[in-house]
C-alpha cells in the first residue's frame, strides 16, 4: 500500500475564523500537540507579504518570520509548511530551506493563474522547499482544464498536488472522478491531497472514500483540529485520525489532539462557531461563491425559495467568481416582478377616496407613545394601514406587505386576522402562500433603483398611495433608525445593517419626503427623526 500521510491545517485554514490571532502561546502550543500527536505534516499559517509581523498571528510576511514564532519548538519528525496564496508573497520573501524553519510550502491557486503558478512553484522547490500544487475550485476544471494542469505538475514534479474542494461541493462521484484523472496522469513519484469543506456534511465520509480509493501514489489527507475553517469547515482531524487509526494501523495520539481541542480550539469556537449551517448550504448546493449568498441574506427581504431562484440564475461562468455588479442585477431583476395592477389600484383608490389615513410602522415609539396614536385614532377615525407587521394594540384595515420574509414570520397571524376584515395590499414580489391577496400592486415601480436600498417599505407605502390618490397622510411608529440599535419594537426585526447605514437611511427618507412635500402631506404623530428640522 501506498503511504498515507496526515495533515493538519487549523493554524492556516482555521486562521479564517479569528483573522489568525490565536496568540503566541496558542499557537506554539497547537504545534506542540499535533507534533506530539503523530501527525506527519504540519501547515503552520499563511505568507503573505501584505502583513505586517505579529508574533500572535498565524499569517506572516516572509519565512523569516515563521522562525520568531515558532522557532523554539522541536519539530521531531513532522513536515512543517506554510501556504501562500499565489501572488500575495514575492519568491524574495523566502528563505533557503536550509535556512528556514519550513520545510515544504503549499501554492494554492485559481484556474486561470495555472501557468504563472506553476511556474512560481518551481522558483519555490528550487530554494529547496517541498512543494504542494493546490488546485483551488476543483469544481471548476474540466477534465480536459486538469489534464492541461497535470502536465505542468509532470513538468515541476512537486512534493504533491493536492484536490481542493474549495466550496464544499464534491459528492464522493465527483472527488473520485477527478481523483482517478490525477491517479492516472500525474507521475507515481508525486504524491496527491484532498483538502475538504464541510458544507454537505460529506467532509469526513469524503476523507473515507478518498481512502479507500485504488492508488499508484502516495496520499495526503487534509483536516483540521474540531473541523476549523472557514466557511462550514473541515474534516475534523481528531475524526480522519480515529479512522486511519481503526483501518490503516496508524498510532495517532487522539488524546494530543483532544487536548488542543479543549484548551486552544474550544474558547475561539463559543466566540465564532463554525460548521454546516444554512447560509453555506445555499452556496454549496447552488454551486456558487458563498458571497453571492451573503448579498442576497443581507437584503433581509427575500424568502429562501427567492433567494435560490436568484442563484440558480447566476451565469455559469460566474458563479464561483463573485461578482457583486451581476448579483445586484439579478436582485433587481427579481424585485422587479411586473404585473397589470391597474384594476387593484382602480379599487384602493375607491376603498381610500375621501378617508383620514394613518400608517404604523414597527418602530419603537408605536408602543412608547401609544397613548397619541389611540387619540389620533379615536379623533380622526382613520383608515389604518400596516407596514410588513401587525401591531397587536391596535385594529387595522389594511397591512401593507412587500418583504417576502416578514410575511412568512407573518402568515399565522395573517391567518387570524383574515375573520377579523383585515386586507392586504402587496407588492408583486410577494407571492401568496394560498390563493391571491386583496390588492397586488406593480413592484417595479416602487422600486428606487438609484437607492443603496430599493426597496425601502416606508416609502414604497407612499409611492402606492400616491398612485392610488392620496394625498394626505399621518404615520405613527416610523421613527427612523439609530446607530445605537434598538430600531423596532420587536428585536426580531432588527435588520444588521441599521446601525451601520442608520444616518444614510435616515437621510434617504427625509430627501424623498422632501421630494413629495407638494404631492403629498405627511404628519407624524408619533416622535420621528423624518421630521426633525
Amino acid at each position: 500500500m501506498n503511504e498515507i500521510k496526515l495533515l493538519d491545517c487549523t493554524l492556516r485554514d482555521g486562521g479564517y475564523v479569528n483573522d489568525w490571532k490565536f496568540g503566541h502561546a496558542n499557537l506554539v502550543s497547537m504545534l506542540e500537540r499535533l507534533i506530539s500527536s503523530g501527525t506527519e505534516i504540519i501547515e503552520i499559517g499563511f505568507l503573505d507579504d501584505r502583513r505586517e509581523f505579529d508574533i500572535n498571528r498565524s499569517i506572516m510576511p516572509d519565512t523569516e518570520s515563521v522562525g520568531k514564532i515558532y522557532g523554539k519548538v522541536d519539530k521531531k519528525n513532522a513536515m512543517i509548511l506554510g501556504m501562500i496564496d499565489y501572488g500575495t508573497c514575492g519568491i524574495e520573501n523566502l528563505q533557503l530551506c536550509s535556512e528556514s524553519y519550513l520545510d515544504g510550502i503549499r501554492v494554492i491557486f485559481k484556474k486561470h493563474l495555472m501557468h504563472e503558478a506553476m511556474a512560481f512553484c518551481a522558483q519555490v522547490k528550487a530554494l529547496g522547499y517541498k512543494v504542494f500544487s493546490q488546485l483551488v475550485s476543483i469544481t471548476s476544471y474540466s477534465d480536459e482544464e486538469l489534464k492541461e494542469l497535470i502536465k505542468l505538475v509532470n513538468e515541476v514534479k512537486p512534493y504533491a498536488v493536492s484536490i481542493v474542494d474549495t466550496y464544499g461541493l464534491l459528492h464522493q462521484e465527483g472527488l473520485l472522478h477527478y481523483f482517478s484523472l490525477l491517479n492516472e496522469y500525474v507521475l507515481p513519484e508525486i504524491g496527491i491531497g484532498y483538502h475538504s469543506h464541510n458544507n454537505f456534511q460529506l467532509a469526513y465520509a469524503n476523507c473515507i472514500e478518498y481512502l479507500k480509493a485504488e492508488k499508484k501514489h502516495d496520499i495526503v489527507v487534509d483536516a483540521t483540529l474540531y473541523g476549523m475553517g472557514k466557511s462550514a469547515g473541515n474534516a475534523p482531524i481528531e475524526l480522519v485520525a480515529m479512522h486511519l487509526n481503526s483501518n490503516y494501523d496508524k498510532k495517532y495520539d487522539i488524546n494530543q489532539m483532544l487536548e488542543a481541542i479543549d484548551g486552544n480550539i474550544m474558547q475561539i469556537y463559543k466566540k465564532s462557531p463554525w460548521g454546516y449551517n444554512l447560509f453555506y448550504y445555499l452556496s454549496a448546493s447552488n454551486n456558487c461563491h458563498p458571497n453571492y449568498v451573503q448579498f442576497l441574506l443581507d437584503k433581509h427581504t427575500l424568502s429562501m425559495k427567492s433567494i435560490n431562484k436568484i442563484l440558480d440564475s447566476i451565469a455559469e461562468e460566474k458563479k464561483l467568481l463573485y461578482d457583486k455588479s451581476h448579483i445586484e442585477k439579478l436582485y433587481y431583476e427579481y424585485q422587479k416582478k411586473e404585473c397589470d395592477d391597474s384594476e387593484d389600484v382602480k379599487r384602493l383608490i375607491e376603498a381610500l377616496k375621501g378617508r383620514e389615513i394613518l400608517l404604523i410602522g414597527p418602530g419603537k415609539n408605536i408602543q412608547a407613545q401609544e397613548t397619541k396614536v389611540a387619540s389620533y385614532i379615536s379623533e380622526k377615525s382613520p383608515v389604518v394601514i400596516s407596514t410588513n407587521f401587525i401591531p397587536g394594540v391596535f385594529k387595522v384595515d389594511f397591512v401593507f406587505l412587500s418583504n417576502t420574509r416578514r410575511y412568512i414570520r407573518l402568515s399565522d397571524a395573517l391567518t387570524e386576522y383574515k375573520n377579523k376584515d383585515v386586507q392586504i395590499i402587496a407588492t408583486s414580489n410577494v407571492t401568496n402562500a394560498n390563493g391571491q391577496f386583496e390588492y397586488t400592486l406593480n413592484n417595479s415601480r416602487l422600486l428606487d433603483y438609484e437607492a443603496d436600498i430599493i426597496d425601502n417599505s416606508f416609502v414604497m407605502l407612499l409611492k402606492a398611495l400616491l398612485q392610488a390618490g392620496v394625498h394626505s397622510v399621518a404615520c405613527a411608529g416610523f421613527d427612523g433608525y439609530s446607530e445605537n440599535g434598538g430600531n423596532y419594537f420587536n428585536e426580531q426585526m432588527e435588520y444588521w445593517f441599521a446601525r451601520r447605514k442608520a444616518e444614510e437611511l435616515n437621510n434617504y427618507v427625509k430627501q424623498y419626503l422632501r421630494s413629495v412635500e407638494n404631492k403629498m402631506k405627511v404628519l407624524f404623530v408619533t416622535d420621528s427623526v423624518y421630521c426633525e428640522q
